[in-house]
């Protein structure tokens, strides 16, 4: 009885270390190509992309925002890229995901020693400015918003996506 007692007790114990110690969620590299591998991967669902960045004063009031957002349309496909010109830390960026309740969004981090590559792949006249949030409606329709997204204008475009068929 006792051994059984310590069994379980044991069990228990290791499943809460391996539940801690999980790795956490990762950062993708956002380099080269990603632009088109992103939009190939969500051709045909309504998709809401976000640039921001861990040293942007309006992407830390957003993110929360857009958590809740992820939350309460999980028919939505959401995808981060930190995009701040400064080098990336992933940790920071991590942290910042966690805690606005994206971590379960598919997220990325500039990975390329020339960002403005990656900016002239996404738009070629986008300068760089962040928060920047892309819509990719099923059709394959982009929509940009400069600046913090409104959640009304999110919710507005996503009235306008109707269901699937």
């Amino acid at each position: 009885m006792k051994r059984a007692m310590l069994g379980l007790a044991i069990a228990g114990l290791l499943a809460l270390t391996a539940s801690s110690t999980a790795a956490p969620p990762s950062l993708k590299p956002f380099e080269r190509g990603s632009w088109r591998e992103v939009l190939r991967s969500h051709a045909g669902r309504p998709t809401l992309i976000h640039f921001w960045g861990v040293t942007c004063g309006p992407c830390k009031i957003e993110l929360p925002q857009l958590g809740k957002f992820m939350a309460d349309h999980p028919e939505i496909d959401v995808v981060t890229v930190s995009a701040d010109l400064v080098p990336n830390l992933d940790a920071a960026t991590q942290a910042m995901l966690d805690k606005a309740g994206l971590a379960a969004a598919e997220n990325f981090i500039f990975n390329d020693g020339y960002a403005e590559r990656l900016r002239f792949e996404i738009d070629p006249s986008w300068q760089g400015e962040i928060p920047r949030t892309i819509l990719v409606s099923r059709d394959g329709a982009m929509s940009t918003i400069e600046g913090s997204a409104e959640i009304s204008d999110l919710d507005k475009w996503w009235s306008e996506q109707g269901r699937p068929h």
